[in-house]
């Protein structure tokens, strides 16, 4: 049975996620990875971005892939999850002696 190695390029933007395949040749870096992909065309990739494989971070676009590997493209949070949270506890206060958010989603189902 005769199998292609292939790597994946994955990149979220903020309305569209994609996951992209591409046949793994020896040699190849994040770079050439990046390049092959086509994502350049697809969407406006930030200036200064960063990447990993499989969710650990690298830091030169020169690192060698091996088969099987997933280029993930990291792009800046748009909001800090601080505030994410602060803002859902301000919509949604929770005190000493009421109940939680839970116990209204089902006492009103």
């Amino acid at each position: 049975m005769n199998r292609v190695a292939k790597i994946w390029v994955a990149y979220a933007a903020e309305k569209q996620q994609f996951h992209i395949e591409l046949q793994f040749s020896q040699g190849m870096t994040i770079a050439d990875a990046i390049a092959q992909s086509g994502l350049a065309q697809l969407v406006e990739l930030p200036e200064n971005f960063s990447f990993g494989i499989f969710g650990v971070k690298i830091k030169a676009q020169s690192h060698l892939l091996q088969a099987g590997d997933r280029v993930e493209i990291y792009r800046a949070l748009t909001i800090n999850p601080k505030d994410i949270r602060r803002n859902r506890a301000k919509a949604n206060p929770v005190g000493r002696y009421c109940r939680g958010n839970r116990y209204q989603q089902l006492l009103f189902k």
